[in-house]
């Protein structure tokens, strides 16, 4: 992904990926608190006329209260699924991206290395969906492990004493339907999401770099870029993000057939439409204030330390150190 000047031949794909998980395991740590505060207030209110009873004010106030009665064990749950999710995710966000958008250049005639909008948006989309897909189960688990309270609950609650045990619950009531549960509302928020995160990221340095306003390997440089990148993703991806907590968290029910399917929504389109009947437009913004907090600074941590990683790896790999 990195569009810094370093030697030596392009990241592989599988060099791409590790840089890429290793960086977003850096801005998970930062993040998950706001993610925790997100989750709780998107769920807060869930289908109640005028927002139902509030737990919590806003976002900082869920992490005071959570602080205060949980300790760092509830600002910091589903951290373990987090770093397993973002792996997979933004280690194929960052690592397929290129070879995809390469190759897209290619089939149009372009050269690999033009930054073409049309390209760009699509292998963003494309490289996301195969993260959620994969990630998919961790990203279930971390939900409901960051919306369960055992002083001031929101929405359904499920206990679960690790990822472990979330994974062989799931698996022992539902099978492989369990574990694939919202696939369809992560693939659409991510692609919303990726569509538009590595393509502003590039775009805004390219810019920078060309008009002379900052170097290529400045910090400042990637922290701009990041920070423009981090505030289109969180226009795009809002109401989606609502809809695949929502569905993720949502309680089943067993069908006579045997089957269990959610007791609230059907799909992603139900989930959107049942939120703006009961709770209006702002509905799908709930928690848009943490979504801030989180992505800012999880797109700035994750885009700076890729970059870093791999000038630093590529100078190792080339023995230019």
């Amino acid at each position: 992904m990195s569009t810094v000047p370093a030697p030596g031949r392009p990241l592989s794909t599988i060099e791409g990926f590790v840089c890429g998980g290793m960086a977003a395991c850096v801005a998970v740590t930062v993040s998950n608190p706001a993610e925790v505060a997100k989750t709780r207030m998107q769920l807060q209110g869930e289908l109640a006329k005028k927002g139902g009873e509030k737990v919590y004010k806003n976002a900082l106030d869920v992490i005071a209260k959570t602080w205060r009665n949980e300790g760092i064990r509830g600002v910091q749950r589903g951290l373990g699924p987090a770093y397993v999710y973002q792996i997979l995710m933004n280690g194929s966000r960052l690592g397929f991206y290129e070879p995809i958008r390469r190759q897209c250049n290619k089939l149009i005639g372009a050269d690999p290395t033009d930054q073409i909008p049309f390209t760009s948006v699509f292998s963003g989309a494309a490289s996301g969906i195969i993260g959620a897909s994969l990630g998919n189960p961790f990203f279930l688990i971390k939900a409901r492990m960051q919306a369960y309270s055992p002083v001031l609950p929101v929405g359904a609650q499920h206990y679960y004493k690790s990822s472990f045990d979330a994974l062989r619950s799931i698996w022992h009531a539902e099978k492989l339907r369990g574990l694939v549960r919202g696939i369809d509302a992560a693939a659409l928020r991510t692609a919303m999401g990726s569509s538009v995160q590595l393509p502003t990221y590039n775009w805004t340095k390219n810019q920078l770099v060309s008009r002379g306003i900052s170097r290529a390997d400045s910090i400042w440089t990637f922290l701009a870029s990041s920070s423009v990148s981090g505030l289109c993703v969180l226009t795009m991806m809002q109401p989606t993000d609502t809809v695949l907590t929502r569905m993720y968290n949502q309680p089943t029910i067993r069908t006579p057939d045997g089957r269990h399917v959610g007791a609230l929504y059907k799909n992603p389109i139900d989930c959107l439409w049942k939120t703006l009947k009961a709770e209006g437009p702002l509905g799908w913004y709930k928690g848009s204030t943490a979504h801030f907090l989180r992505i800012v600074p999880h797109t700035i941590v994750t885009l700076t330390a890729n970059d870093i990683i791999v000038g630093l790896y590529k100078r190792i790999r080339d023995r230019h150190l």
